[in-house]
């Protein structure tokens, strides 16, 4: 596994990210990784990010992360979930440009507020192939669009999380169309400090199945 720290340009702003690659020569499907919220301290290292990155890439898909804007390196200032967006939008772009990525295979993925920001960007993004929510936001707008998703979709919880508690996402899961996987955690509250491995392990396998890897 190679990481390669790169700037891309989201409007006319230039936001920093960082490649996971696989070891070998492309054409490698690739997941975009979106990050916790920034007014709380979340970016591009945070510890479910990084744990899920380093497993994608180990199973020989490629992970990208990046700052959204005013977060780290990244220019701008914090855009309330809506300039988010836009970034989202251009790192899947990004991504799908490289001549190692196969961008006909591209996931999407994010944590917490970067759960929120992605379920809102994927029913909109063709080129989106599968998504993962991981403690997703439950007060989010983007639900009501993704209850007619029919694209491949993995939600994520711990069962000790109290900023977003199983049983309410349990409820907007039931309203999500077809194909979808839901899974609370044992054990994890919302920040999944030790269970790292076990939520990595468990996206992989959502997204080397749907990216057709093999």
């Amino acid at each position: 596994m190679t990481q390669s720290y790169v700037n891309f340009s989201s409007g006319k702003l230039t936001l920093e990210g960082d490649w996971h690659l696989p070891e070998g020569e492309g054409s490698f499907p690739a997941v975009v990784v979106c990050h916790p919220h920034p007014q709380y301290g979340g970016e591009m290292s945070n510890n479910v990010v990084m744990a899920l990155c380093q497993a994608l890439s180990q199973q020989g898909l490629a992970a990208f992360r990046f700052n959204f804007r005013g977060a780290g390196g990244s220019q701008g200032s914090f855009g309330d979930g809506i300039g988010e967006q836009q970034d989202v939008k251009a790192a899947l772009s990004f991504v799908a440009r490289n001549n190692k990525i196969d961008s006909s295979r591209l996931g999407l993925a994010g944590y917490s507020f970067g759960a929120g920001v992605a379920l809102a960007v994927a029913p909109a993004e063709e080129q989106v192939k599968a998504l993962a929510l991981i403690s997703p936001p439950l007060d989010s707008p983007g639900w009501e669009s993704l209850s007619k998703y029919s694209r491949p979709k993995l939600i994520l919880g711990g069962s000790e999380d109290d900023f977003f508690p199983a049983d309410r996402l349990a409820k907007l899961v039931q309203k999500l169309a077809e194909p979808k996987e839901y899974e609370i955690i044992p054990g994890p509250d919302h920040f999944w400090w030790g269970y790292e491995p076990k939520l990595a392990s468990r996206a992989v396998q959502f997204f080397k199945r749907y990216l057709s890897l093999g």
